[in-house]
């Protein structure tokens, strides 16, 4: 896998979750916007600040995301 670094965790950033290069656009947004049917034209369009690259690697970090394995915890 190529390596994801464009995507950044802070806490002090939107609570943690995994964003573009420390701004407050999260992965989830892009993925969101990508699934409701928006080009990647129409979101650099509405986010200028975003590059081509950013679209790809939240999609590859979701992409990734999803493939893991979780296991419940038990309750405490």
């Amino acid at each position: 896998m190529p390596p994801l670094d464009r995507i950044t965790r802070d806490p002090q950033i939107m609570g943690g979750k995994p964003c573009i290069r420390g701004m407050r656009v999260t992965v989830g947004t892009l993925v969101g916007l990508v699934a409701a049917g928006r080009s990647p034209a129409e979101i650099l369009g509405a986010y200028p600040y975003l590059e081509q690259d950013d679209i790809r690697q939240a999609l590859t970090y979701a992409a990734w995301r999803v493939e893991e394995i979780e296991l419940p915890l038990p309750a405490a």
